[in-house]
């Protein structure tokens, strides 16, 4: 898509009326409780599916490099929000031994083809939640905060052609977008600081679309500990940094993808993006989506699929942005769902590691409600700041949990032994083999004995860099070499632990 067309689309959708579009998303709303109520989004068992999104560096020099359009398509990739990213969804499956060997693969399969076309246009792409080295003769600063104006419409100039993102850059909205977090200020004017980021996002289908409320409990009581376990993105590009090295090291988050989030996206006075509240009910999901603030309204054309029933509702549901999201949809009857999507997660070192999340996920949704484990009563405060407190500390985090048994504690070794144990029942609950539900979480497990994570590993390697004499930007991308060149060896059949 040129420029001008682009900027013709986003004009286009900045002309929507409101009102209109807020009349189609009231009467769809109903419509929607009225399928759900029918029995139309329930399945007969868990389901799972994984969202997998990846940066592009330069082979020869690890700095970030944007990717050919055609070589997504061919591989049957997606188009992320910057030109540098990439995102496969894996195939839903069954929640069953053979159902997670067809998930893990799947993405094995689709990644050594995307590596081998990569390779031919001198690319790698890398499995991370945050990239710290900008194109060649570029900075951060100017990747992410360029853009022309077309027309009169800003368009952002290494952002995909995504219309919706576009548009936001050109409502009251843009004037809120900047990066905050810590030691890190910049002014955007655009969603692009956003593409800083990656991540894996599991999916967990209820086998009933009634008993939502009950697993999204419980997946907010877990997204703290699984956070912690996960962390992978203590350090940001050099150049956007505005506090001194050593500090910076020393404080900076274990997980700052949860402050770029928050902050680019989060307009003041009103928080999109945040630790969601407990569900009271089916409807109370579908309730909470439509009173969402609309960023970009935008009328739908139904092309004749099932759920272009509820296209108004859905185009809502793209923007309401939770770390752990309620979804009711499918294209067609048979594969109506609902499901919870587990966004805390960053992109993690290797498929391995990013299965054994999803095994986690999926393993603790199925026995946690089953067993009516006792930490379903645990305060939402409490677990809203258990999240926050693994993305600031990971594994150091003082995290409370509640045991079987139904105490208190905040011993991490009680608390990891209980959680990966109840992941494990869970798999096996879904004929998943004793000796495979071990090998899935076996990554994690070795993570928490050793208390180390893929943030600790690169603090410790910028650390030592440090020390050794190394300049800060130095420093980092010393690390982001030392990550990349270890992922080679292991991206698709190794794990973090090899590396340890």
């Amino acid at each position: 898509m040129s420029g001008s067309e682009l900027a013709a689309r986003v004009r286009e959708v900045l002309d929507t009326d409101a009102e209109t579009f807020a009349t189609r998303v009231e009467r769809e709303v109903e419509e929607l409780k009225a399928e759900v109520a029918d029995g139309t989004f329930d399945n007969p068992q868990g389901v799972i599916g994984l969202e997998y999104e990846f940066y592009a560096v330069d082979a020869e020099t690890n700095a970030l490099a944007r990717v050919p359009r055609r070589l997504l398509e061919y591989v049957g990739f997606e188009k992320e929000l910057g030109l540098h990213n990439a995102e496969m969804q894996t195939s839903p499956q069954p929640l069953s031994g053979y159902g997670l060997r067809a998930q893990e693969a799947e993405v094995q399969a689709r990644l050594a083809a995307a590596e081998e076309v990569a390779v031919a246009e001198g690319l790698r792409l890398v499995s991370d939640a945050l990239w710290t080295h900008p194109p060649v003769g570029e900075t951060a600063t100017s990747y992410l905060a360029d853009s022309v104006e077309e027309d009169g419409v800003r368009l952002a100039t290494n952002m995909s052609d995504a219309v919706r993102y576009h548009a936001m850059a050109n409502t009251d909205f843009s004037a809120e977008m900047r990066l905050d977090a810590f030691g890190v200020e910049l002014d955007a004017e655009t969603v692009m600081p956003e593409s800083l980021i990656t991540s894996i996002q599991p999916h967990y289908q209820v086998p009933q679309a009634v008993d939502l409320p009950t697993y999204f409990r419980y997946a907010l009581r877990v997204a703290g500990p699984l956070l912690a376990l996960g962390v992978n993105s203590p350090f940001f590009p050099p150049d956007l940094y505005v506090e001194e090295p050593a500090v910076v090291v020393a404080e900076s988050p274990a997980e700052n993808r949860i402050d770029v989030f928050e902050s680019v996206l989060n307009p003041e006075g009103s928080r999109k993006v945040k630790f969601p509240r407990d569900l009271d009910d089916a409807e109370d999901a579908i309730d909470r989506v439509a009173a969402d603030e609309t960023v970009v309204p935008e009328l739908q054309d139904p092309a004749g699929r099932f759920d272009d029933r509820f296209a108004h509702y859905r185009h809502k549901h793209g923007s309401y942005w939770r770390w752990v999201r309620p979804v009711i949809e499918g294209a067609s009857r048979s594969s109506a769902n609902a499901r919870i999507e587990f966004r805390p997660i960053g992109g993690q070192p290797t498929v391995r590691d990013s299965i054994a999340f999803l095994a986690a996920f999926a393993g603790l949704m199925e026995s946690l409600p089953r067993l009516e484990h006792p930490v379903y009563g645990q305060d939402w405060e409490t677990a809203e700041a258990n999240f926050y407190a693994a993305a600031e500390d990971g594994l150091d985090a003082e995290l409370e949990w509640v045991t079987a048994d139904g105490e208190e504690t905040t011993d991490t070794e009680v608390l990891y032994a209980e959680l990966l144990e109840y992941a494990r029942d869970g798999l096996e609950r879904s004929g998943v083999a004793p000796e495979q539900a071990n090998r899935y979480l076996r990554p994690l497990r070795e993570r928490a004995d050793r208390g180390v994570t893929p943030a600790s590993w690169k603090r410790d390697r910028v650390r030592e860099r440090l020390d050794a004499g190394d300049h800060f930007a130095e420093a980092i991308w010393g690390m982001q070499a030392e990550y990349i060149d270890a992922q080679s060896d292991t991206l698709i059949e190794g794990s973090f632990a090899d590396w340890l």
